[in-house]
């Protein structure tokens, strides 16, 4: 698949190009508002967009060209490509299996062959012994896996998800991201692109990402590279880390946010500007005293601070200090009680060289 849109809703512009290749997931994430539902919707051909969407070998949008009065624009009802969203909407009327063979249906398919290809679906979903059910019968996990069984069962040429996992429970979340998962290594080879704002839905589903902000695409790449060494505060904020300029010392090191450095990625020389990248939870938390009785509480990937601020977090406490406010630091909860963690405690901190990661540029 072949994308390249613009798209306007009232004064919001967006513009997106990229590849989706067969039995691929390609993540897009960015907070609400940046574009993504957007893109989502013009791909899908429900949405006015100028530019052009070629899935296979199929042209579904394309500008005028020469000699050409119109461009083309297939119908969202010919595009065969499914889009599911936050919420199933499977008709209520239906059962189970009649909502899944829908789609074969309105394609024609003989209604025997609809139903055997929304058994099969069923099964694959885990709802096999469920298909005589109504919607209002299931859970909403089973309802979302039922709205993936739909999608698949009209045997689209790609399939667009737009925050499939938000409005389920970590349980039914982690069943329909290894549904969507299983996709990869299905016969039918489609590509897949994954509208999330959680990075982590990326980390675990995606070989590559998509930043969005603002209508645009500011970073895309391999979802290691996107997601372990952010170009911006934007993405380094979605992805959860810590991000500094940073300047080359000489000898290995970088001189980083008041830190000195040592790290893994690319040398800078003396001079060089380029970026650090290490996560809150890489950093190891110590009292002064037991730092200074391994040699020294200075020197690369060592510094000391005082604490003045403390958030909850799953599993912990972040902090800051007042040295360098710019830097996030994760204590695990029996971490931070053995060391009596309170605010205005002077505190050390070491990072492993393998946990730092440096970029030359921005």
């Amino acid at each position: 698949m072949r994308v390249d849109l613009h798209a306007r809703r009232g004064g919001f512009t967006m513009s997106a190009a990229f590849d989706a290749q067969p039995g691929e997931i390609l993540a897009v994430i960015g907070p609400n508002g940046s574009g993504k539902s957007t893109l989502l919707n013009a791909i899908a051909g429900l949405l006015p967009a100028a530019g052009s969407v070629i899935v296979g070998d199929r042209v579904l949008d394309a500008p005028a060209g020469p000699g050409a009065a119109r461009g083309t624009h297939v119908p969202p009802s010919r595009r065969r490509i499914a889009l599911l969203g936050q919420r199933p909407l499977l008709f209520p009327h239906l059962s189970v299996r009649e909502n899944v063979a829908f789609g074969p249906r309105a394609q024609g398919v003989p209604r025997a062959e609809a139903h055997r290809r929304a058994s099969l679906r069923l099964e694959e979903v885990g709802l096999g012994g469920l298909a005589g059910r109504r919607p209002a019968d299931l859970s909403g996990g089973q309802q979302q896996r039922a709205a993936i069984a739909r999608a698949l069962a009209a045997e689209p040429d790609a399939l667009l998800l737009d925050e499939p996992f938000a409005a389920l429970d970590a349980p039914s979340a982690a069943q329909a991201r290894r549904l969507i998962a299983a996709q990869q290594g299905d016969g039918s080879a489609i590509p897949i692109v994954l509208v999330t704002h959680d990075p982590m839905d990326a980390l675990i589903l995606a070989a590559r990402t998509l930043v969005m902000h603002d209508g645009a695409v500011v970073q895309s790449g391999s979802t290691a590279e996107v997601l372990g060494h952010p170009r911006s505060e934007f993405v380094a904020a979605l992805a959860g880390v810590n991000r500094l300029e940073a300047v080359g010392a000489g000898d290995g090191v970088v001189h980083a946010g008041g830190l000195a450095l040592r790290g893994h990625g690319d040398a800078l020389s003396a001079g060089e500007t380029g970026s650090v990248v290490f996560a809150p939870g890489s950093v190891r938390t110590e009292s002064v005293q037991v730092l200074a009785e391994d040699g020294s509480a200075t020197g690369p990937n060592l510094w000391t601070g005082r604490v003045t601020q403390l958030d909850p977090i799953p599993g912990g406490i972040r902090l800051q200090t007042a040295e360098h406010p710019g830097i996030a630091v994760d204590c695990p909860s029996t971490h931070a009680v053995a060391l009596g963690l309170h605010p205005g405690q002077r505190l050390a901190f070491r990072i492993d060289e393998a946990d730092v990661s440096i970029r030359v540029g921005s």
